[in-house]
């Protein structure tokens, strides 16, 4: 592996968090219509593990992001698209780089909530964090796309 590929295996793992927290959404969704309270207690489960698999493949995503600022020294990888393009880029990676800082407290907090037993107060938190946590971990993959596949710089520097 060479550190051009690591953008490609932080969208992979970003790609994969989502997927979990897709998972973990519709594992907790079925168990609060769910009667049976077995069936309910093994949805609960898996929402649990489905939620802590995405908050460990975000964690290695942060670390990987932050390794290959660090190899490149920080050299920013510059955009090719123009025009419309280039504003919604633009706008997408302000609300992405803004609510990534605010899910480094929102994702522990409501995992502490979780994980301490306070189930009501996690519940409340989880309903501004999922969709904050989501969003990003949805377009720091379409940053990857918009930056590396689709509208590459001339001479992209990695």
């Amino acid at each position: 592996m060479t550190l051009q590929d690591v953008p490609a295996v932080n969208a992979c793992l970003n790609a994969l968090a989502t997927l979990l927290m897709t998972f973990g959404f519709g594992f907790i969704f079925t168990a609060q219509r769910t009667v049976d309270p077995e069936r309910r207690a093994a949805k609960i489960r898996l929402h649990r593990a489905s939620m802590l698999l995405a908050g460990a493949v975000s964690v290695l995503f942060l670390i990987g992001y932050v390794a290959h600022k660090i190899m490149v020294r920080g050299v920013h990888t510059p955009f090719g698209g123009t025009g419309a393009i280039a504003k919604i880029y633009y706008a997408m990676l302000i609300s992405h780089i803004i609510l990534a800082a605010s899910i480094a407290f929102l994702v522990p907090r409501t995992f502490y909530l979780s994980l301490s037993g306070d189930i009501e107060r996690h519940r409340k938190w989880a309903r501004w964090t999922f969709p904050i946590w989501y969003y990003v971990s949805f377009t720091g993959v379409l940053v990857y796309f918009f930056l590396y596949q689709w509208w590459p710089a001339a001479s992209v520097k990695t």
